[in-house]
């Protein structure tokens, strides 16, 4: 049952669902969404993201993930360099009074952000675009939902 009480907040903690626009300041902060905020907790883990944005993980989900690397074999290169890109990117970071993260230098360079920024949902993890790339992925013609609806089909989902 859907309700209010204990449970169902346990149940909902760290599901990130939806698209919100913001504005980094000349700083490099931006304010994180606050239906964002409590399933992040109060500090949090940014790294570079696939396809030139940003993945942002709870302690939480990060520690799921890094249990998953720490498993990759060491004697595979791809398996290397994938660890390389999460770990080497990766930053702690803490929200201010207002809300705020402050984005290194580095994954501003890597996820191209300057102004206007989208942040999403994505289930388990938060992902910061620049607008202009968010905007440039959804026009991309290449990326049809039906093809990879079907694609999802062959993998039970």
């Amino acid at each position: 049952m859907v309700g209010s009480g204990a449970n169902y907040t346990k149940r909902v903690t760290g599901m990130f669902i939806g698209e919100y626009q913001h504005t980094l300041d000349n700083k490099g902060r931006v304010i994180m969404p606050s239906k964002f905020r409590e399933g992040l907790g109060s500090d949090f883990i940014m790294t570079k993201g696939l396809d030139n944005c940003l993945f942002v993980y709870s302690r939480e989900e990060w520690s799921v993930l890094e249990q998953k690397l720490r498993a990759l074999p060491l004697t595979n290169r791809d398996a290397r360099a994938f660890v390389r890109f999460f770990f080497a990117g990766a930053t702690e970071c803490v929200l201010d009074k207002q809300g705020r993260v402050l984005i290194p230098s580095n994954l501003r360079e890597h996820a191209r952000l300057k102004k206007d920024v989208v942040i999403i949902g994505v289930a388990t993890r938060i992902e910061i675009w620049s607008k202009e790339e968010w905007d440039s992925y959804n026009e991309d013609e290449s990326l049809s939902y039906d093809s990879i609806a079907e694609k999802m089909a062959e993998l039970g989902i």
